[in-house]
């Protein structure tokens, strides 16, 4: 008798993507999807009701933050193996995810069979990530991390991280606290917090800051 197909369930914002990958991945006859969402609210009310074998997330939501979801999944659901596919290329992105709960990481930029390859390592409980990040991890890891160029996120939490990202895809403080579901006063705080940390002296030096680390990562993606 053969094993029955391994569920999965898509976060991602873009329904184009997300309708893309439910196509590859319905093709694949040991992988079948039960479920899509745009955004952690309806994906985690959706995975509750029915939970799959694998989530895969997208950390750049529009509306909250990948890095919670998979923070919320792994400590309600500590067998389910989460799959990030992301457009970040840095290090410190894939170090977040993995210590998030992420046992997979790939990139929008990669080809489709690595998610696909991606769902089936982490589903056999392997850690899985382009050949190159992973020994650059490595490295860092065991302090070995000289040709791993530092970014201004990497000084940041989690939740300073996405505040950070949110500023340099020009959105404003109150459309973050929006987004992310908190109030304007807290999102200030995490702005005061990353300005402190890097160093910064006011809003606009911030935003400018942000703004050239989020075109960098577009011009390398």
């Amino acid at each position: 008798m053969s094993n029955p197909p391994t569920r999965i369930f898509v976060v991602d914002d873009h329904p184009l993507v997300r309708e893309l990958l439910g196509n590859l991945l319905k093709l694949q006859p040991d992988l079948a999807v039960t479920g899509e969402a745009g955004e952690p609210a309806a994906a985690l009310a959706a995975i509750l009701a029915d939970p799959p074998d694998i989530a895969v997330v997208d950390i750049s939501l529009e509306r909250g933050s990948g890095l919670d979801l998979i923070k919320d999944l792994r400590g309600r659901f500590p067998w389910m193996g989460i799959v990030v596919l992301s457009m970040h290329e840095e290090i410190t992105v894939l170090e977040r995810a993995f210590r998030a709960g992420a046992s997979g990481y790939v990139m929008k930029r990669e080809s489709t069979g690595q998610i696909v390859e991606a769902i089936r390592q982490v589903r056999a409980g392997r850690i899985f990530a382009n050949p190159e990040m992973l020994a650059q991890l490595t490295a860092r890891l065991m302090g070995r991390s000289g040709t791993d160029v530092s970014t201004p996120a990497e000084e940041l939490s989690d939740r300073e991280f996405e505040v950070f990202r949110r500023l340099g895809a020009g959105q404003s403080t109150r459309e973050i606290s929006e987004s992310l579901g908190v109030s304007l006063k807290t999102i200030q705080t995490y702005c005061a917090r990353i300005k402190e940390k890097l160093q910064i002296d006011d809003g606009q030096e911030l935003a400018r800051v942000a703004f050239r680390w989020h075109e960098d990562r577009i011009r390398r993606a």
